[in-house]
């Protein structure tokens, strides 16, 4: 498994039809390995990724492949996909500090990548262990978690609030 699910066994790459209407078009990332053989791919890390990773973190180019293999660009729906979106985005409103869950630490490496391609600048990292509900199940908006504003409206300080994260508690009457 990849960051982004199954790796993809290249099961179209020999068709040689990489703009078919309908399939999503892929990084061939040895290619793309290749191309930026003269460039250290590195990348800051100011948080800890989910194995204690921090500080200059060097990618490793004989696993990136393997570990990825040809990750997506554009969806079969024609929308970008979320690696080349975010590393786009982040270079066109100047960020230089992403912060984000730990579960996100696998996808750096491809994005690090991405950067060298396009020649855009690679922020600093900062990944966080996730906070998770008391099943621990990881809380996220994107599964209706409740929002920050939510605990703020129950009354709830931000001392309070970082407490909870800390401990991993989601509900405040188990805190």
């Amino acid at each position: 498994m990849g960051p982004d699910g199954p790796i993809y066994p290249g099961t179209c790459k020999e068709a040689g039809h990489p703009m078919i209407t309908g399939a999503a078009l892929r990084l061939d990332v040895a290619r793309a390995l290749r191309l930026t053989d003269n460039e250290v791919l590195c990348f800051e890390e100011h948080g800890e990724g989910p194995a204690g990773e921090t500080g200059s973190i060097v990618i490793d180019r004989s696993l990136l492949h393997d570990e990825t293999g040809d990750i997506v660009l554009r969806r079969r729906d024609g929308a970008p996909a979320y690696h080349l979106a975010v590393v786009v985005d982040d270079a066109h409103q100047d960020v230089t500090h992403v912060t984000r869950g730990a579960d996100l630490f696998p996808a750096t490496p491809v994005q690090r990548l991405l950067q060298a391609l396009l020649g855009l600048p690679t922020p600093t990292y900062n990944h966080h262990r996730l906070v998770r509900d008391d099943a621990g199940k990881r809380l996220a908006k994107r599964d209706d978690a409740r929002a920050i504003s939510s605990y703020r409206a129950a009354g709830l300080s931000p001392a309070e609030v970082l407490d909870m994260a800390r401990a991993g508690i989601s509900d405040p009457a188990h805190s």
